[in-house]
């Protein structure tokens, strides 16, 4: 056998290993990915146990529509009444929320509708509606969308993406939404770490935080094998028991970007 054919069959060989190797899917919500949570972490799991989670990021709604489409194994997001709705549904096995971060109220320096002063949400949303100031919603189905739009029901005043031309519902993730919120000087509210991550800040600053209304739970959910027989079961709930254990709490509460912790977990006692 001459070194061509050793060679070919050399690479056919790897490339069937490599496809082989086991892992479990995990529809995510995007900040998760977007803050470099998943690339500090899920490599910790994988040399302890010998298997792969592949992340498959997308908003809040859209990940839940996938696991209901028996397209996931477990699932990360962040929106309790959706995600208590999928277990009750029998999607899901359980919820455990596992950590948390915040929403920040996100502006120009100069802050034109005044919303710093108070440091509070609901005022902040009623100046930029008295203002007409420019806000960038992100307008898809993710837990960020559903948490601004709980924010403006609180605030009193729901805006009209017809009528209100100060407000641009634009169909983006954070990430998209946060340039376009800086390129036209808007308001905008993000998760704190995908802020924090976000690296065209330029005149862009967080305007209100740390308030009750403002807080963000993550859960992790394992699909039910009743509902989508080929989930891998046994796999994700050694994923899923390593995640919440307090070894991978103390992991999660030593991410920092840029020296600041971007996530947090209540450690077991």
């Amino acid at each position: 056998m001459n070194f061509v054919k050793l060679t070919l069959i050399f690479i056919f060989l790897n490339i069937n290993c490599l496809s082989s190797k086991e892992f479990i899917t995990l529809q995510s919500t995007t900040s998760t990915r977007d803050s470099g949570l998943y690339e500090y972490l899920l490599p910790r799991f994988t040399d302890k146990y010998g298997f792969d989670v592949r992340v498959v990021a997308v908003g809040t709604g859209q990940a839940l529509k996938n696991a209901k489409k028996c397209d996931a194994d477990v699932l990360i997001v962040h929106h309790k009444k959706s995600e208590e709705k999928f277990v009750k549904d029998g999607f899901g096995l359980f919820r455990k929320v596992f950590m948390f971060n915040d929403y920040v109220l996100v502006g120009p320096k100069n802050d034109p509708a005044k919303t710093k002063i108070d440091n509070s949400i609901k005022i902040a949303l009623k100046k930029i509606v008295n203002s007409k100031s420019l806000f960038i919603s992100r307008g898809d189905d993710s837990g960020t969308y559903k948490k601004e739009l709980s924010i403006w029901n609180a605030s009193g005043r729901m805006p009209d993406v017809k009528n209100d031309k100060w407000y641009l519902s634009v169909g983006q993730g954070m990430g998209g939404a946060l340039n376009i919120a800086v390129n036209k000087n808007a308001y905008i509210i993000s998760d704190r770490a995908t802020w924090i991550s976000f690296n065209n800040k330029r005149e862009h600053e967080i305007l209100v935080s740390n308030e009750p209304l403002l807080l963000n739970h993550y859960g992790v959910i394992p699909i039910n094998p009743s509902k989508c027989p080929n989930t891998k079961s046994k796999l994700t709930k050694i994923f899923v028991d390593w995640l919440i254990s307090n070894s991978t709490k103390r992991i999660i509460n030593n991410f920092r970007v840029n020296n600041k912790q971007l996530f947090f977990s209540t450690l077991i006692k």
